[in-house]
């Protein structure tokens, strides 16, 4: 295909050129001046910026990412056509049966991409190992961590992320072994207190899930998990649809946690019109632009990572480079992927490209064009 003509962000800025990609679908090259944001944008010539990696992902056009089968293909195609070229397919809380069936239905499409989709780099099992008593969305299936159950599920698809509750008896002491087997573990559907977190962190836990949502909040005598993860963490994942939390508390986990980046939760809502859809186990609704549950508990979102883009640079003010670390690189280098989320010679070609108001024009995943115009 043609190189690539725009501006460019390179992990040292804009450049205006173009870049060329191997026909294994990595990047070639990148050739060009270099050229200050403001004026990239003022040009008028197209944004090409890295594609978007999205740890956190439920479903999309209708589907769930638990009803097994082909549902992660029609959640893959509808994310990509929004610019998210890597994700991680999320599991809910669930009996084991129920998990096992799921991940089954998720080993091929993490070994071959599927046409027109993101390529799914393993699972984020969210659950089942949470706290009971801070369940969110996530349905009432909830139990410490079960090494033997874990290492079963582990030999299906690749279990990338495990979210858990590091209070919960017996799922503090082994944090530090499940880092050495290899699982990235975060903290999210916690009582836990800042304690637990400090706890937690020293073991080896790195992330937080869905950073002020479904844990302790924070109090300047009882700073809680959300304070824990202020005070101390390198990463956290955050939901910022401006319905899971305001742009305010956005703003001091920015000045907080360096590499915060942000995830979509989104769910079989994604993509589609007000109405009721699948969650795991649960029915949820979709109503002026949120995801709820009948109780009116908010239940993963319908949030898409070129709105996140948008909404961190036309309502948080963060620059197009700042912004576009938080939508991908930074999730990349957390989950330790060197050779995506960035535009590099030799990284593999995930690509958007976008006008000068952020609005998507193209997406590439491993080189290959994605129709993006009609994402349902």
């Amino acid at each position: 295909m043609s190189p690539l003509v725009g501006n460019i962000l390179t992990p040292s800025g804009f450049v205006h050129g173009a870049m060329a990609f191997t026909p294994e679908g990595r990047i070639h090259s990148i050739q060009g001046k270099a050229i200050s944001e403001d004026a990239a944008r003022a040009s008028g010539q197209p944004l090409v910026l890295p594609g978007f990696i999205d740890l956190h992902v439920h479903g999309a056009g209708g589907r769930d990412i638990m009803e097994g089968g082909d549902a992660a293909v029609r959640v893959s195609q509808v994310h990509a056509r929004h610019g998210t070229t890597s994700m991680l397919a999320t599991t809910m809380t669930a009996p084991m049966e129920d998990l096992v069936s799921a991940m089954q239905s998720l080993t091929t499409i993490c070994q071959q991409r599927a046409p027109g989709g993101a390529r799914v780099l393993g699972v984020h099992l969210e659950g089942p190992y949470i706290n009971d008593d801070k369940l969110g969305a996530q349905p009432a299936f909830a139990r410490p961590v079960q090494i033997d159950e874990l290492s079963h599920l582990n030999q299906l698809p690749p279990i990338r992320l495990i979210t858990m509750a590091p209070e919960v008896p017996g799922n503090m002491e082994l944090i530090e072994s499940l880092c050495d087997a290899g699982y990235r573990v975060q903290i999210g559907h916690t009582m836990g207190t800042y304690e637990d977190g400090v706890q937690a962190m020293a073991k080896g836990a790195r992330g937080f899930t869905h950073l002020f949502n479904a844990m302790t909040g924070m109090h300047h005598r009882e700073p809680g998990m959300v304070g824990a993860a202020l005070a101390h963490a390198q990463y956290a994942e955050c939901i910022p649809d401006l319905i899971h939390v305001h742009p305010g508390a956005i703003r001091v986990a920015l000045r907080a946690i360096p590499c915060l980046y942000c995830v979509s939760d989104s769910t079989a809502a994604t993509g589609m019109p007000d109405g009721e859809y699948r969650l795991g186990s649960h029915q949820v609704f979709k109503c002026l632009g949120g995801v709820r549950l009948a109780d009116g508990t908010l239940a993963g979102s319908t949030l898409t990572l070129d709105q996140a883009l948008r909404n961190l640079v036309d309502t948080l003010g963060l620059s197009v480079l700042d912004a576009a670390k938080r939508v991908s690189t930074h999730a990349a280098d957390y989950l330790g992927v060197g050779d995506r989320g960035r535009l590099a010679t030799g990284a593999w070609a995930d690509v958007v490209v976008l006008d000068r108001d952020l609005t998507l024009q193209s997406v590439y995943v491993e080189g290959h064009p994605i129709e993006h115009t009609d994402a349902r």
